[in-house]
């Protein structure tokens, strides 16, 4: 695995934050590549070091180990011996089949994803009115929303071949023909 690059992304990442910062920052920031990169190198190796040490606690009987050569780490995988799989894949087929899992319920059960919304301030108005009628956070107002333009937007998907005449899958052109 040739680290070149990881280290090098990060000189130059801190080279355009030092440019921001004017020449006393650049040339600071000249400075401290040479000895930021042994560092860098050590920090990439001790996280490669825990996630082959993590993955050989998940892997055991088998491993996997880091080694270092000419500055640079490789891997060397230990699978498990052949008959601690065979007689895994015979349990598992043994084992009666996992029944499939149910997506969770509405609720505070699911996952939840931050991102971020830019709304025009007379929407915002809006949308703060709203949710302050409906007794409820913007966030829960804006969550129902969404749910419901979801809803709609895949109803109006399973009745359009209906409502048009059109098979479904099929194409619709108006115009002139000569």
């Amino acid at each position: 695995m040739e680290l070149r690059a990881y280290v090098d992304a990060i000189r130059h990442q801190l080279a355009v934050a030092a440019a921001a910062g004017g020449d006393d920052a650049r040339e600071l920031a000249e400075r401290l590549t040479a000895p930021l990169e042994s560092a860098v190198r050590l920090a990439l190796l001790d996280a490669l070091s825990e996630a082959a040490t993590e993955i050989t606690r998940d892997l055991a009987p088998g491993s996997v180990d880091l080694r270092l050569r000419d500055r640079e780490p490789s891997f060397v995988v230990t699978p498990p011996p052949v008959e601690q799989w065979a007689d895994d894949a015979e349990a598992a087929a043994a084992a009666p089949p996992n029944p499939v899992p149910q997506p969770p319920a509405d609720g505070e059960d699911e996952a939840t994803v931050r991102i971020s919304l830019r709304l025009p301030e007379h929407l915002k108005a809006r949308v703060e009115q709203a949710a302050g009628r409906a007794g409820v956070s913007i966030n829960t107002w804006l969550i129902r929303a969404a749910a419901a333009a979801v809803d709609i937007d895949s109803q109006h998907r399973a009745d359009a071949p209906r409502r048009s005449g059109v098979a479904t899958g099929g194409q619709r052109f108006t115009g002139w023909v000569r």
